[in-house]
């Protein structure tokens, strides 16, 4: 089961491969110490760029982005108090008053160690779950993919938190997306409006771009707000590894935090904010010191880097296990991987196994590379990014865009259709409509409408076969208890109320 693990590892120590890891790394660094730039707008701008590329250095450098993003986040957290990402929110806590102390230096020494290590962890899980899970996948039928592809749906709709009347909506954006184009099946066309450009569907690049990376260029053309840089260059740190050993007493919060994250990570729609968070708030609950937590406390930054790190390769399991992302990072990668050929699912390990299983590899060297890219100097240099002109950089982004997008097809009929699907992500960010749910119904719907047309003719036209067998019974069973949680949650927190009242 494992041995094309090791097969695939010679390909990816390539020079090629490697260097990909690196530039993905210290970019991803970059974006993440931005605040109002993300992994997910990195990545959606990155790959209209990798059409040209060897599968592996693309996803070397989506691996290295994401990875570098995470920790690039708490940049600005410790330095300025402002998140570079929502995950990093719970590491500004104690961060900052580190920063203020004069121990800034030392509170991102700690963040990069425990981004490595949650990483780490988070890659060995991915590299040790996903196999066997793929094996188990691949005994699907059509009957079973169907219900697995309604159960993502509705997992990132009513798990992903806020209205779920909008987050249906999103979803129902994202299939209707789906469903532009000639009918695979009778070869009638659907919604393409005599544009003989839409005959082959909308390409998932077109639309991840619109709605991932403009809207937070616009945002950067908008931003009024100058940062208080006049700190960020003076950090007070010493060599990392001599920081090191000092940071070995954190050692029961790194594993505490790891195994928080990776659970959360492998949730659909939970993502990095809830694992820093929960594990923050789990190593206070547990700290001898609790009282000088939001005072300048290491280990609440080892807590939340550790957990929202851990997070990163684990909620790559679902989406290329059973093509379901945990995050709206894993939804782009997966998009990632669709425009490279590659479709996310048990298949995906029984044909392309060297590309899978170095992908899994990319994600633990670029954890590793983090100590090496993160150090003392690295940081410092990395904290400068903040100084850049916001709407400079927002005019580089959608250039690059722009060129981007033109360069799939060599056709402004996509370039219009990206600024189209920007103006519509821009609003639903406006309006607080989430837009994970929008790529999974892309994703998913055509997959799901594929697999139900194919049972349906296995099935003679019977609907039964879609709860005939043991495994399509547990999903439905999984489905309806999505769609309920929201209520029995609602139910608890009003009979606590009432509790609390009497």
């Amino acid at each position: 089961m494992y041995g094309n693990l090791i097969d695939a590892l010679p390909s990816v120590l390539s020079l090629g491969n490697l260097l990909a890891v690196v530039v993905g790394v210290v970019a991803g660094i970059c974006v993440g110490a931005l605040p109002g730039l993300s992994a997910t707008m990195a990545i959606s701008v990155l790959i209209p760029f990798t059409f040209g590329m060897d599968p592996l250095v693309a996803l070397g450098m989506m691996a290295g982005i994401y990875n570098g993003a995470m920790y690039g986040g708490s940049i600005p957290a410790v330095l300025l108090r402002i998140p570079g990402t929502p995950a990093a929110v719970a590491t500004s806590f104690d961060g900052y008053p580190m920063a203020q102390q004069g121990r800034g230096g030392y509170a991102l020494q700690v963040a990069v160690v425990s981004s490595a290590l949650g990483g780490i962890a988070s890659a060995l899980v991915l590299m040790l779950l996903a196999p066997p899970l793929a094996k188990v996948t691949l005994l699907f039928g059509p009957t079973e993919i169907f219900w697995v592809a309604v159960f993502g749906m509705s997992a990132i709709v009513f798990l992903l938190g806020g209205d779920v009347i909008k987050g249906l909506i999103s979803a129902a954006f994202g299939v209707f997306v789906s469903l532009v184009g000639a009918d695979t099946i009778s070869g009638a066309e659907r919604y393409t409006f005599g544009h003989l450009e839409l005959l082959d569907g909308i390409n998932i690049v077109v639309l991840l771009v619109g709605l991932y990376a403009l809207p937070p260029a616009i945002g950067l053309l908008e931003e009024i707000r100058d940062f208080d840089t006049e700190n960020t260059g003076r950090l007070n740190t010493t060599s990392i590894w001599k920081a090191i050993p000092g940071m070995l007493k954190y050692w029961k919060t790194w594993v505490r935090s790891s195994i928080i994250g990776v659970f959360v990570g492998i949730l659909p729609g939970a993502g990095g904010s809830m694992a820093a968070f929960l594990s923050y708030n789990e190593a206070r609950r547990a700290s001898k010191n609790p009282d000088d937590w939001g005072k300048g406390e290491p280990e609440g930054v080892a807590a939340s880097e550790t957990s929202n790190n851990a997070d990163t390769a684990a909620a790559l399991i679902p989406a290329l296990t059973l093509g379901i992302p945990g995050t709206a990072v894993a939804a782009v990668m997966l998009g990632g991987l669709l425009i490279h050929g590659l479709q996310p699912g048990p298949m995906l390990f029984r044909d392309n196994p060297e590309i899978v299983f170095g992908f899994m590899w990319q994600f633990l060297f670029a954890a590793i590379l983090l100590i090496f890219l993160g150090g003392a100097l690295a940081t410092n240099s990395f904290a400068q990014v903040l100084r850049l002109p916001r709407p400079l950089l927002g005019a580089i982004i959608i250039s690059l865009v722009f060129i981007g997008v033109y360069s799939i097809n060599g056709r402004m009929f996509d370039v219009y259709l990206m600024l189209g699907f920007g103006l519509i992500g821009y609003f639903m960010d406006k309006l607080k409509f989430p837009l994970p749910p929008v790529v999974l119904g892309l994703i998913l719907g055509g997959f799901a409408e594929q697999n139900l047309r194919l049972a349906l003719r296995i099935g003679g036209g019977n609907w039964d076969i879609l709860a005939s067998s043991p495994t399509a019974k547990v999903l439905i069973g999984m489905i309806l208890l999505v769609i309920l949680s929201p209520v029995f949650s609602r139910l608890m927190r009003a009979r606590k109320a009432k509790r609390v009242a009497e």
